[in-house]
C-alpha cells in the first residue's frame, strides 16, 4: 500500500503535509477533471524556465476560461516555498536536489453540472518530489517506442488534468515493455503520450506545428535556441508516418526526459548507416547543450 508523505505540499494558501491535504469531493477537478497543471524541473534549487512555464499555465487558463488566481511572484514563491520543503525532507540543502514542482488548478467547488459556473473559487494545490532525470544506460543505449493512432480528443494544447487518454496511451507502450507510445492522427506525427518528438533528418530537426493537436512543451523554444546557437537547422512541419520510420535519430523532449534518443520503435532500430540502433549525433549535441542551459539558469 502506497504511503503519502508528509512533506508540505501547497493547498488554497497554506502549506500543509500532503498526507493531510483534503479537497471536497464535489471539486469539478474530481468531478469534470475540470482543470489545468504544470510541471516545474528545479536543478540545483532553481526552477527552470519557469517564465515559459507560467506562460503556458496562463494559456491554458484562458483556453479554459479560468482566473489565474495568482501573479506569477505568487507562483514563484509558492513553487520556493516547496523547493525548500522538499530538500528539507530530503535532510539537503536545497541547491543539493533536483525536483519537480507540480502545480493544479481547478475551477473548484460546485454542484455537479456540465456547464462551467463563473462565481466558484478555484481549488490551487502544488507539491514539489524528486526528480528522476535519463539514466546513464537510457542515455547511452537510447529507448523503446511503439506507435499508436492518437486517439484523444482534439484540444491537446491545453494542459489539461483530464489526461485519461494519455493515460490509456501510455499504457500500451508499458504493456509493451518500451518508454513511450508515439502517437499519429490521420497518418501524421501528434506527439507521445507525455513527451513532444522530434525528428532528425538530413541533419536538420523537424518538429510538429504548434497547434491544437500537440501539447507545445516549453522544451520547444529550447530545442530551437539549442538548435541556432550549435548551428543546426530546425523546422516545424506536419510529419508523415514514412517520414518518422524514415528518420536517421527520433528524440523525445520533456521535463524529466530532457533530450532522450529514441533507438528502437515497434521493434525495428531508428536510423541510418553508422549509428542505426544507437543515439546519434544530434542527440548527443542537443543533450550536452541542454545541460549547460541548465547550469546557466537564473530562475
Amino acid at each position: 500500500m502506497n504511503q503519502l508523505p508528509s512533506t508540505p505540499c501547497y493547498l488554497n494558501g497554506a502549506f500543509t503535509p500532503l498526507c493531510d491535504a483534503k479537497i471536497s469531493v464535489m471539486d469539478r477537478g474530481f468531478i469534470f477533471g475540470d482543470g489545468i497543471y504544470e510541471v516545474v524541473p528545479v536543478y540545483a534549487g532553481r526552477p527552470f524556465r519557469f517564465a515559459q512555464h507560467m506562460a503556458r499555465l496562463e494559456r491554458s487558463l484562458v483556453e479554459m476560461r479560468m482566473a489565474n488566481p495568482h501573479t506569477r511572484e505568487q507562483w514563484h514563491g509558492i513553487a520556493m516555498g516547496l523547493i525548500g520543503h522538499g530538500a528539507k525532507a530530503a535532510g539537503v540543502a536545497p541547491d543539493a536536489l533536483h525536483q519537480l514542482v507540480y502545480i493544479q488548478v481547478t475551477r473548484g467547488v460546485a454542484m455537479r453540472d456540465h456547464v462551467m459556473p463563473t462565481d466558484i473559487t478555484p481549488t490551487v494545490f502544488a507539491m514539489a518530489s524528486p526528480m528522476r532525470p535519463p539514466t546513464p544506460e537510457q542515455l547511452e543505449e537510447g529507448v523503446a517506442c511503439v506507435t499508436a493512432d492518437d486517439f484523444r480528443w482534439e484540444k491537446a494544447h491545453i494542459k489539461s488534468t483530464s489526461l485519461l487518454g494519455s493515460v490509456f496511451a501510455r499504457q500500451i507502450s508499458f504493456d509493451a515493455g518500451a518508454l513511450e507510445t508515439v502517437m499519429f492522427r490521420h497518418g501524421y506525427l501528434s506527439e507521445a503520450a507525455a513527451s513532444n518528438v522530434w525528428v532528425v533528418k538530413d541533419g536538420t530537426v523537424f518538429g510538429t506545428p504548434k497547434d491544437n493537436l500537440v501539447l507545445e512543451g516549453i522544451r520547444y523554444g529550447l530545442i530551437e535556441e539549442l538548435c541556432k546557437t550549435l548551428g543546426i537547422p530546425y523546422q516545424l512541419k506536419r510529419i508523415s508516418r514514412d517520414e518518422v520510420l524514415a528518420a536517421d535519430e527520433l528524440l523525445l523532449s520533456s521535463a524529466t526526459k530532457e533530450v532522450l534518443p529514441v533507438t528502437l520503435l515497434d521493434g525495428e532500430p531508428v536510423g541510418q548507416a553508422a549509428h542505426r540502433g544507437q543515439p546519434g549525433p544530434i542527440a548527443r549535441q542537443l543533450y550536452a547543450a541542454y545541460q549547460d542551459a541548465k547550469a546557466a539558469s537564473t530562475d
